[in-house]
């Protein structure tokens, strides 16, 4: 079987374009855990909690966007 993940996107299948999402969305996932360990450490730097607060927020925002798309892909 093809590898979906190193293949060109533009000859991926609609059910290896969904694997690859997923894949995404697992990855995310574990990063989104990192960042909330962080984020509970208690960090006495303002400018690093804030910065820790973005990269949460825009992570969620990512997610549900991979996951609207995958779920919107047929296959």
């Amino acid at each position: 079987m093809r590898n979906a993940i190193l293949q060109v996107p533009e000859t991926r299948t609609a059910k290896e374009r969904r694997f690859v999402l997923q894949a995404a969305v697992r990855q995310l996932d574990r990063a989104g855990v990192y960042l909330a360990a962080v984020a509970y450490m208690g960090l006495d730097d303002r400018e690093a909690r804030r910065a820790v607060n973005q990269l949460r927020t825009d992570l969620d925002r990512l997610l549900r966007h991979l996951a609207e798309t995958r779920d919107r892909i047929s296959g």
